[in-house]
């Protein structure tokens, strides 16, 4: 069945075994290894696969099966210890700190035994000459599992005391554990502190920094380190996401979005792991799992979602108040369990208090594809008033107030008014202002109303204010596409307001009404124009808008309605400018227009013109005015801005500050647009721009995790109809970069790929040989050769007919490197070498370019000599004929001699390629026995350097100084030895 019938070929199926993804399907290939490992009749077989079998299952939600072959493991050993390598002997104590936390995990053995295994790790670890640090860490693990906090501390200081030897656990499962019983005692600060070094990359291991990252989420949230927060959640749910063994982390990560106002995104979480909600080997995990589940609905529920569809167990539907209850039942039954193990209520205590948990913070961008889980808004019910309660008048009073100075919710105001005044008797102003804000927040469906409203205000003897609701009725027209009824109907209220006005028959707000209605209408049939509006309407608006300003500047005084007719007369102007190209003048007109506002006391009137202001800003270069602008808009608009405004102001004010190198301040922006996109219900549109923005902010700071995530986030909604085929390429483009330096190479070579079949389109075939070109260099990396050489020879072609002569000659080298990993003769990669260098001279002898092309010509030729040289001298096998082995150095020491000649040429600008090219002339000159020669190499190169202190040289140049002392000692002894 499996094929094995040695010990070699066992211990390869279990090395590749040991590659495969965590779960039952590896486990249970475990235990077929094991089957085959005892036909073998060789005892070190059997222990090897027991011990390899421990290990999958420790990795994996089977962790109970781990005490049945250890127990096999210790009576093997106990009865035949020669049987076990020296390899296999300190995999068995390593193991019995594994059985110390699995028992722990296992509520149905008893706490006596726990102490008993504790006690006979301590004996056993003594009779192998161990320090006790394992064992008190164990002890420690024990006494704050049970609440034991006195035993605890002191466990943990005899822990710490310890010597570190073999047994110890590595330095970031340590710094883990001890972090962790920092933040459990509520020192939240000092617990970030010890695990800085594991989240710093110092440290590292298979589970770490995965749980780091994930126990610091709360502490951080705790501490107000919200920026921080995000990026650990980013990052680090990456790493956890495919690990079968790590539900406690990932319980983590949906606590975190519990308590971040994620709640959509915890629910994603819970949806790509269904296994946990059921998974038994492990019931310490699940019970963490369990609770992190209730903390979740609990919020669900308590925001009005408690009917809403989730993810649960098995196969029925759950919505979040069923999933609650489940999920606390079954946590606490657990956690009772535990504590009837341990006698004590400590882990019901910690499941309660971590379900009872509230929201840390109210709102926590994180960039990603999710949309809010809201509440939905409650309805507020009709409010029934008389006449002779104070209310209707105190209503009356505030929506006059919020109609007169332009406040927001003005229209709300009163619609307040008109459900307080049903069945009440009101006089015509009154009735005549109720139907005339109606009207208003009807838009075009109102006309009817701002007629109803014009005869009242007539009924209540105001004609100037009758004429400017017939005014607005006509504009409504236009806003409903009929522009020339709406000029129609607005000609007779002009007129008649005017003579009116002349007359002293109404006031100059009324009069300004009516003209400016005018206006708009006429700036409407501009901008409704199919061809680009001709003079005539050009001049015919302007004229229009002009008379606005000549009614009104200068007769303003405290009448906020006035001031704001100005400052709208202002941005029209501005609007008309850029109709006939005159950008300069526009963005000083939206500027005075948006100033107005301002100067009015109504900023956020100011904020669609400072939006217009930059972008002219930025159209004409002036990126400071630009950033200003976008900047005053945000400030400007503050609570009044609507979801969608707000998102498309952060993403410019992004995409300006980005552009200035400040992409840490831009990734900001960016983050907040793609929140607002998400609450303006624009995920799919501009909230995937906003994503692909910030993916690339990020990788441009160099938090490859992080951006990865946005990235793949972004992905699903971006397509070329809506965002174009660009932003689809450069996000699949900048998703490779992230994967690939996250040594996710396969998928890494997958989206470059697929950016690369995108752009094989496009007329311009740059960017598709950049892309078959950094595919083919993940390819490699990701072992597969044979695709990455057909990769690099599509890039290669692709090089050659953009006339690239680098990007050919890279590719030629790389695939030259690729056959000398496959093929067993180094032919091959000599021909595709000597390729590069023939294309390299080739260039050069064709040369019609500036020098400073010419030089990097130059400069490239020199590199592939020099690795013409190197790939020689690693083709060498250690089983060839010596004289076969001298001719290949001999050729290889040529081809770098030659390198060191054109990095000669080009002068101090090649001086550590020149010097690093000498260094390996030298080894190469040792190797064939020539020391005087590899001496005269080191002697050329502290010369290059000229003898400068290496304390004031550059990295390299140090680095070459010592390499080369190096050479000289030793080649200086091999002449001595000579002598004598």
């Amino acid at each position: 069945m499996s094929g094995i019938t040695d010990f070699d070929t066992l211990r390869r199926a279990m090395a590749e075994n040991s590659e495969e993804p965590e779960g039952p399907a590896r486990n249970a290939r475990a235990e077929q290894l094991l089957a085959e490992a005892e036909k073998l009749n060789i005892p070190l077989a059997v222990v090897e696969a027991l011990g390899h079998q421990l290990k999958v299952y420790n990795y994996s939600s089977e962790k109970a099966k781990m005490f049945v072959p250890f127990a096999r493991l210790l009576r093997m050993w106990d009865e035949r210890p020669e049987d076990f390598d020296e390899y296999e002997v300190h995999s068995l104590h390593w193991v019995f700190k594994w059985m110390s936390s699995g028992m722990l995990d296992q509520p149905h053995i008893p706490l006596a035994s726990v102490e008993k295994w504790l006690g006979e790790m301590e004996h056993r670890y003594r009779l192998a000459g161990h320090s006790e640090r394992a064992v008190r860490s164990a002890e420690f693990s024990v006494a704050a599992h049970i609440g034991d906090v006195p035993r605890a501390e002191r466990a943990y200081a005899a822990w710490l005391a310890a010597d570190r030897d073999a047994m110890a656990d590595c330095h970031a499962c340590e710094l883990h554990g001890q972090g962790w019983w920092q933040a459990e005692r509520g020192r939240d600060a000092e617990a970030l502190e010890l695990w800085e070094p594991v989240l710093e990359g110092e440290f590292t291991c298979a589970h770490e920094p995965h749980t780091v990252l994930a126990s610091s989420l709360t502490p951080l949230l705790r501490l107000g380190r919200l920026d921080e927060a995000r990026a650990h959640h980013l990052r680090g749910f990456r790493l956890v996401r495919s690990m079968e063994s790590m539900r406690g982390a990932y319980a983590d990560h949906v606590e975190f979005c519990a308590l971040s106002s994620n709640e959509a995104r915890g629910l994603e979480l819970l949806a790509e792991r269904p296994a946990y909600f059921t998974d038994d080997g492990q019931p310490r995990s699940k019970m963490e799992f369990m609770a992190v589940v209730a903390l979740l609905m609990d919020r669900l529920t308590e925001l009005g979602l408690g009917e809403r569809p989730v993810p649960g167990p098995g196969d029925r539907a759950w919505n979040a108040a069923e999933l609650a209850a489940h999920a606390r039942e079954e946590a606490l039954a657990l956690a009772a369990r535990f504590d009837e193990r341990n006698g004590t209520a400590h882990v019901s205590e910690r499941a309660r208090a971590r379900m009872a948990q509230r929201p840390v913070v109210e709102r926590l961008p994180l960039g990603v594809r999710a949309a809010r889980a809201a509440a939905p808004a409650p309805v507020a019910p009709p409010v029934a008033v008389t006449a002779d309660e104070p209310d209707l008048p105190r209503l009356l009073s505030e929506a006059r107030w919020r109609s007169d100075t332009l406040q927001p919710n003005a229209v709300e105001a009163w619609a307040a008014v008109s459900r307080a005044a049903e069945g009440v008797e009101l006089d015509a102003r009154d009735r005549a202002e109720m139907a005339d804000h109606l009207a208003m927040d009807l838009g075009p469906e109102g006309v009817e109303l701002f007629e109803r409203a014009a005869e009242l205000y007539a009924e209540a003897g105001d004609p100037g204010e009758s004429l400017a609701a017939r005014a607005r009725a006509a504009y409504v027209c236009a806003l409903a596409g009929d522009v020339e009824e709406a000029l129609t109907a607005v000609a007779e209220p002009y007129d008649t307001v005017l003579a009116l006005y002349a007359e002293d028959g109404t006031g100059v707000r009324q009069t300004a009404s009516v003209v400016m209605a005018r206006a708009r209408i006429l700036m409407r049939r501009v901008h409704e124009a199919e061809e680009p509006a001709a003079d005539t309407l050009l001049s015919d608006a302007e004229a229009a808008v002009r008379e606005v300003l000549a009614l009104v500047e200068g007769r303003t005084g405290d009448d906020v309605r006035l001031a704001a007719r100005v400052a709208e007369a202002q941005a029209m102007l501005a609007e008309l400018a850029t109709r006939t190209g005159d950008l300069e003048g526009a963005a000083e007109l939206f500027a005075w227009a948006a100033t107005g506002f301002v100067e009015a006391g109504l900023p956020w009137f100011a904020v669609e013109y400072e939006a217009r202001l930059a972008g002219l800003a930025h159209h004409l270069g002036d990126i400071a005015e630009a950033e200003r602008a976008l900047r005053a808009a945000l400030d400007h608009g503050g609570p009044h801005l609507e979801a969608t405004g707000r998102a498309q102001l952060y993403l410019q004010l992004a995409e300006v500050v980005g552009g200035r190198g400040l992409s840490e301040e831009a990734a900001e922006h960016a983050l907040e647009a793609a929140h607002w996109a998400d609450e303006a219900g624009e995920g799919p549109t501009l909230g995937a721009w906003a994503r692909h923005q910030l993916g690339g902010f990020l990788l441009r700071q160099g938090r490859w995790a992080e951006a990865a995530e946005v990235l793949e986030s972004a992905l699903p909604d971006l397509s070329a109809e809506t965002h174009g085929d660009g932003a689809v390429v450069q996000t699949k483009w900048w998703l490779g970069d992230c994967l690939s330096e996250l040594g996710e190479h396969h998928a890494a070579a997958e989206r470059r790929l697929q950016a690369a079949e995108i752009a094989r389109h496009w007329p311009e075939q740059h960017d598709h040989a950049t892309l078959a070109h950094l595919a083919a260099e993940s390819l490699g990396a990701a072992g597969l050769p044979a695709e990455a050489d057909r990769a690099y020879a599509r890039a290669g072609d692709l090089w050659r007919s953009l006339g690239n002569v680098h990007g050919l000659v890279r590719s030629l080298r790389a695939r030259a490197w690729l056959a000398l990993r496959t093929d067993e003769e180094s032919d091959g990669a000599r021909e595709l070498m000597a390729g590069a260098v023939r294309e390299c001279e080739e260039a050069l002898g064709a040369a019609e370019a500036d020098e400073e092309a010419r030089l990097r010509l130059v400069a490239e030729l020199g590199h592939t000599h020099r690795q013409f040289g190197d790939l020689l001298a690693r083709s060498v096998t250690e089983d060839a004929e010596d004289d076969s082995i001298r001719a290949v150095l001999e050729e290889a020491l040529a081809q770098v001699a030659e390198a060191i000649v054109v990095f000669a040429s080009l002068g101090d600008d090649a001086l550590h390629a020149r010097t690093g090219a000498e260094l390996a002339a030298g080894w190469l000159a040792a190797d064939l026995s020539r020391p005087a020669e590899a001496a005269a190499r080191a002697r050329a190169v502290l010369g290059a350097y000229g003898g400068d202190d290496e304390d004031g040289a550059d990295e390299t140049a140090q680095a070459r100084q010592a390499e080369a002392e190096q050479m000289l000692q030793l080649m200086e002894e091999q002449l001595e030895e000579q002598e004598d």
